[in-house]
């Protein structure tokens, strides 16, 4: 590829997008083509990452696609901005690997690049004596998973240190903490774009065919898509043939998988999404805690935690609602329903009062919401991230990045390290 070539592609899209039209097949021959090196779907966090670490350690043309009008719309700034720690996820999993790594990593690059962050550290904890097996638990767990610093202590030990906190017992993370996802973003973009990444935002790829010797993507301008009828075919504005294809569409990379034909969908999970919303603590003086404060993980989350942002707001959330029927488009186009509702504070203050009794009425306002691509729904039990190769689905140069929710932000340049060495092989 020539090295104007990304940037070609990113005018032919505009250009394109202006004339967007609807398409039968027969109509394919008069869809311009274009050849490209390295193509990342999705400019959320981990999509920046892959982007920046294939330009950066592999020296690749990298274009990346997004249907957003810019980076980071969808999962990775609608997040509690937690750095975790490894703690949750089953050892020898994916989860517990680029969590306890990339932490490491992400540490360490928040230092060298003046990342606004925080190490606060972290209580867990157990408010009724069947929660405390369940701790234990974890605590093994994160053992296992090579988590520095992990400390059991009783009530009386975790209450002199949260004055506010009520609990029978509490896991001690010291390595926890919260960091500035948009600042994290931001610096990963301009490494990216310095090494020659081209970003090309409202744009979408629609889907896909593998022929036997490239992916051939289907790509139009997003507002053609928000447009559409629903019935009649939408014609592609550029087919381009990527040379390397990472799919890290987050909220879409499921649909957008079943969508690439020649691809066994037979190895594509069922997309599932839970819906969660926050609150932030208002009337009061000062924040009542110092540390993030969780409780014992619920189905489908880690249940309705304490979250500091690095101005010491505090945050409460997220709860956990599952969303069915939701269509391709929507899910390509992050068409989701973010607003929080005032009365859904009532199923928050119980839960909350739980672990900070003294949580007053009134003092809950509505404050942000974001969606959960899942592999699992309710009742199902937790899943691992799924990152599918050419020894999976058989066509070479594409990576699928499946499921990438929490702790999906503390494991961004771990997921990256790990995609770029697939395709240095």
């Amino acid at each position: 590829m020539k090295p104007d070539t990304a940037t070609k592609i990113f005018r032919a899209l505009l250009a394109a997008g202006r004339k967007a039209r609807l398409f039968s097949t027969e109509q394919y021959k008069s869809v311009p083509t274009e050849t490209a090196d390295a193509v990342v779907i999705g400019a959320g966090v981990v999509g920046i990452a892959v982007a920046r670490e294939l330009a950066m350690k592999l020296g690749r043309e990298v274009l990346v696609i997004e249907s957003a009008p810019t980076f980071g719309t969808g999962s990775s700034s609608r997040n509690s901005e937690v750095i975790h720690a490894g703690i949750y996820y089953p050892r020898n999993s994916l989860k517990a690997a680029f969590s306890v790594s990339g932490r490491r990593l992400l540490y360490k690059y928040c230092e060298e690049h003046d990342i606004p962050h925080k190490r606060i550290g972290k209580l867990i904890v157990a408010t009724g004596s069947s929660e405390i097996p369940k701790l234990d638990l974890l605590m093994t767990r994160g053992i296992e998973n090579g988590v520095e610093g992990l400390r059991m202590m009783d009530g009386h030990e975790a209450t002199r240190m949260e004055p506010e906190l009520q609990c029978l017992k509490a896991l001690l993370s010291p390595a926890s903490g919260i960091v500035d996802s948009h600042s994290f973003m931001l610096s990963l973009l301009g490494e990216a774009e310095n090494h020659g990444a081209t970003f090309s935002y409202n744009t979408t790829v629609a889907g896909g065919k593998y022929d036997g010797d490239r992916v051939k993507l289907y790509i139009s301008e997003s507002q053609a898509l928000r447009n559409w009828d629903w019935k009649s075919p939408l014609k592609p504005d550029l087919i381009l043939s990527p040379r390397i294809l990472v799919n890290s569409a987050g909220l879409g990379a499921l649909a957008l998988s079943k969508r690439i034909h020649g691809l066994d969908n037979g190895i594509i999970p069922t997309p599932y999404f839970a819906r969660g919303c926050y609150f932030t603590l208002s009337n009061v003086r000062s924040p009542p805690f110092q540390h993030l404060i969780y409780p014992i993980p619920e189905d489908g989350g880690l249940g309705v935690h304490v979250t500091l942002d690095l101005n010491g707001q505090v945050r409460f959330g997220p709860d956990v609602e599952w969303i069915d029927g939701v269509d391709d488009i929507s899910s390509f186009l992050n068409l989701f329903d973010y607003s929080v509702p005032g009365d859904r504070a009532n199923r928050f203050y119980p839960e909350i009062r739980k672990y900070y009794p003294y949580l007053k009425d009134g003092s809950l306002e509505p404050g942000y919401a974001g969606i959960r691509p899942k592999l699992s729904g309710a009742k199902q039990g937790p899943t691992d991230f799924v990152i599918q190769g050419e020894e999976i689905h058989g066509i070479p140069g594409l990576v699928n990045l499946l499921g990438i929710e929490s702790p999906g932000l503390t494991s961004s340049l771990a997921i990256a390290e790990h995609v770029a060495a697939r395709l240095s092989r």
